[in-house]
């Protein structure tokens, strides 16, 4: 059994002999290719466009925009489940306090300075490497409490960047 995390409300999914189980109620479900990340679905005689828009597979999270709207979802399998029972999934809750270089390279630009607050997925600075320029995010939510590096430096790999709070 899958649980999908939608808004805050947890689903129930089971595949039994090519039929759905939605939270134990056998779904009629239709769905459709359309496109390279769109599919058009019949659920329960009604009608959704479902575009794929992201796919964070460490985090086991999916961005679609379903009919128009935006819309996260968080996938569990039976293994996540058990993790979460015995209690290991506390360790991926840790916050990240410093982000790190994820390789060689060259400082080009910094978005972030001390004492401002970001999200999850904002944009923290640039790294060129290896002629590529490569926007490194925020892993969460929290405040930068310092920037160690300043444009042009260069950095080695697993080097921190910056502390967060």
């Amino acid at each position: 059994m899958h649980k999908a995390i939608i808004n805050g409300k947890t689903f129930e999914i089971e595949q039994k002999q090519g039929q759905f189980i939605l939270n134990g109620k056998l779904m009629q479900m239709d769905w459709k290719l359309l496109r390279e990340n769109v599919y058009h679905l019949i659920l329960n005689h009604q009608s959704y466009t479902i575009e794929l828009l992201e796919v964070d597979s460490t985090g086991k999270m999916l961005a679609l925009l379903v009919n128009g709207r935006k819309t996260e979802v968080q996938l569990k399998d039976a293994f996540d489940q058990l993790l979460s029972q015995l209690g290991f999934d506390l360790a991926a809750a840790n916050k990240v306090n410093d982000v790190k270089a994820p390789m060689p390279g060259l400082v080009l630009s910094i978005f972030v300075e001390p004492g401002q607050s970001i999200k999850k997925g904002d944009s923290l600075l640039v790294l060129e490497a290896m002629k590529m320029e490569n926007v490194l995010k925020s892993p969460g939510d929290g405040v930068v409490s310092k920037v160690i590096v300043k444009d042009k430096d260069k950095v080695e790999k697993n080097q921190v960047l910056l502390h967060l709070n």
